[in-house]
């Protein structure tokens, strides 16, 4: 099976810096090639073979926001790219910033030819150390876009006092403390901590997550919460998918993302479990190790989430 071909979403609320980050890692010195999607708001149509002053391909999609009309769009021109696949190293999706990162996300599971040919990376949000704590009084977007990433670049440092951004990192991690944050000053951050991360991939999660374990429960303003569970009772593989299912068509408007660990009864190796909203996808990963204690554990982050209702769903998956 050929490699699939990494895709980043750079999302981050408007001002957040997107567009300079853009150019940092397109005139960067990493020597890969890189294709790139651009959305804005905009009545203007530009030619998709758009060109910049780099050796990158961008395209741009202009006839609306990416997260509502445009995924057909989004589908064809990641299609036409994948027929020169070998000449690629990867593929940015820069988001409008008025755009929930979710369905572009979606589109990685949905669409079976991008599915066979490319897989979601990480999603990156950007988040403006100055102004972010106003955004999240006036922009549910704002708290969305963070609850989603993999990876937060909190930017604009120079404008923002120490104090200021010790407050904003902190109502990061009450958002999403799952999220890998580095921090910069103009979006000038090496490549390698954005791109090629796996971040999106479950087989990182332990690694990336190492409080995956904690239970613990973040409230903020727009009653967006993280909730994480675990059992060390092995799981029924028919019931959990039977009980995520209902939950994801149910509540799966108001879960942004989940993730989860499972040992199942009767297999040696770990199950990774992840969804977008309703949208679910999950593998058998690494064997568990001789000894390892056998935890099942799952993660959501979402608004008006039942914790006690949740609680017990997970537990009923007993084998």
């Amino acid at each position: 099976m050929p490699d699939l071909i990494p895709v980043t979403v750079l999302t981050g609320y408007l001002g957040a810096g997107k567009t300079t980050l853009l150019n940092h890692l397109l005139t960067g010195t990493h020597g890969k090639k890189y294709a790139v999607v651009i959305n804005e708001f905009g009545e203007l149509g530009v030619d998709n073979d758009l060109v910049v002053d780099s050796d990158e391909e961008v395209f741009e999609m202009n006839n609306g926001c990416i997260c509502c009309t445009v995924r057909g769009d989004l589908i064809r021109i990641i299609s036409g790219l994948m027929k020169r696949a070998g000449k690629l190293d990867g593929i940015i999706v820069e988001t409008t910033g008025l755009a929930n990162p979710a369905p572009v996300a979606q589109t990685f599971f949905v669409d079976e030819d991008v599915k066979a040919k490319t897989r979601l990376d990480a999603i990156v949000t950007l988040v403006d150390a100055k102004h972010f704590l106003t955004r999240l009084e006036d922009s549910p977007e704002a708290a969305d876009q963070v609850a989603f990433a993999d990876v937060i670049v909190l930017n604009k440092l120079d404008l923002a006092t120490p104090e200021e951004v010790a407050a904003v990192e902190a109502k990061i991690k009450s958002i999403n403390p799952y999220a890998v944050i580095h921090k910069a000053t103009r979006g000038d951050i090496p490549a390698d901590q954005l791109l090629g991360l796996n971040a999106f991939d479950l087989k990182r999660v332990l690694e990336n997550v190492p409080d995956f374990l904690e239970e613990d429960s973040h409230t903020h303003n727009e009653h967006l919460t993280s909730i994480s569970l675990s059992t060390d009772k092995e799981l029924a593989a028919e019931k959990f998918n039977a009980w995520i299912g209902h939950i994801l068509q149910t509540q799966g408007q108001n879960i942004l993302r989940t993730k989860g660990i499972l040992a199942y009864k009767g297999e040696d190796k770990r199950f990774g479990f992840q969804a977008v909203h309703m949208i679910a996808d999950g593998d058998f990963l690494a064997p568990w190790k001789d000894g390892e204690k056998r935890v099942s554990r799952i993660v959501f982050i979402g608004r008006d989430l039942n914790r006690p209702q949740l609680r017990r769903g997970f537990e009923s998956c007993a084998a």
